[in-house]
């Protein structure tokens, strides 16, 4: 019989609750699995896991308008028509690739057929090996879009990889917040982990994501990070979570020692001696009783 594969999404309302900590520990802890980062605006898994690239591939998507040269008789049109005034008329007509959209518009109308439209690199994706299991990793160039598109690929090289290697766990850090990298990410997930922190703000941002969670019928779990630091309303939460009927996972205290990892590049599991570490263990013991 096939086994199948199991995804877990870690996902946060806002960068910076600790998310990525926890998958690199999770990465850690976990066996035969394989690692995604899908935040691929601002990708940060590869600075804690060191991974060694194996294959780079660029990712291609949209199309930019530009300007042969030599067909250009100058005419002007192009510019008057383009709504982004990506154009600017030189001896020849002139495409700006930041502010070009892709429309066509210019291409469409131009009466030397002097302007193409070609397919737009991006940014690139990876295939990588780390001490803790293969990564699958992108970045999109500086201004780019598309990421929830990125996402979608970055998921399916994976899954294949997994089929191909026999891995049955896909361990996934996903962009915070809800938008459209993080729906992308929701695909085929069987679990997501939520990762939070106890502040009102924190609370805001979870009861979002538990909201997106439910409209997509995807089961989830949430953690506390720092709960210490302010029990009160780390109670709050999960009384609103058993309200919502989604099960907190476990609390992790605040230990400085997790800073110290990661300027150590390893995973906070990895030290004997972190609260958090045996926090996060704990967590990990529980995620798998739900798989």
């Amino acid at each position: 019989m096939e086994q199948k594969i199991k995804e877990v999404l870690i996902l946060s309302g806002k960068g910076g609750t600790g998310k990525t900590s926890i998958v690199g520990s999770f990465a850690h802890l976990a066996d035969n699995k394989i690692l995604v980062d899908c935040d691929v605006d601002a990708s940060d898994l590869h600075l804690l896991l060191s991974p060694r690239p194996t294959e780079t591939h660029d990712f291609k998507s949209g199309v930019k308008a530009r300007v042969e040269a030599d067909k250009c008789s100058g005419c002007g049109m192009c510019a008057e028509l383009c709504q982004f005034d990506s154009i600017v008329m030189e001896e020849t007509a002139v495409i700006s690739a930041f502010k070009c959209e892709g429309c066509g518009v210019c291409a469409h109308f131009c009466p030397d057929e002097a302007i193409v439209l070609e397919e737009n690199h991006c940014g690139s994706w990876y295939i990588a090996d780390t001490a803790y299991g293969p990564l699958v990793h992108a970045q999109l160039f500086a201004g780019e879009e598309n990421s929830g598109k990125l996402v979608s690929h970055i998921k399916k090289q994976a899954r294949q990889l997994a089929e191909s290697t026999n891995t049955n766990l896909i361990l996934i850090d996903g962009a915070p917040g809800i938008g459209c990298p993080v729906i992308a990410s929701l695909s085929n997930v069987d679990l997501v982990v939520v990762v939070t922190e106890p502040t009102l703000s924190g609370k805001h941002d979870l009861d979002r994501i538990l909201d997106l969670t439910e409209h997509f019928k995807t089961p989830a779990l949430v953690c506390i990070n720092k709960w210490d630091l302010h029990p009160e309303m780390s109670d709050i939460i999960e009384a609103s979570c058993k309200e919502r009927g989604a099960d907190l996972l476990g609390r992790i205290p605040f230990d400085p020692k997790v800073i110290a990892c990661q300027i150590q590049g390893v995973p906070v599991t990895a030290s004997d001696t972190s609260l958090a570490g045996y926090s996060i263990r704990d967590i990990w013991k529980k995620l798998k009783e739900k798989l």
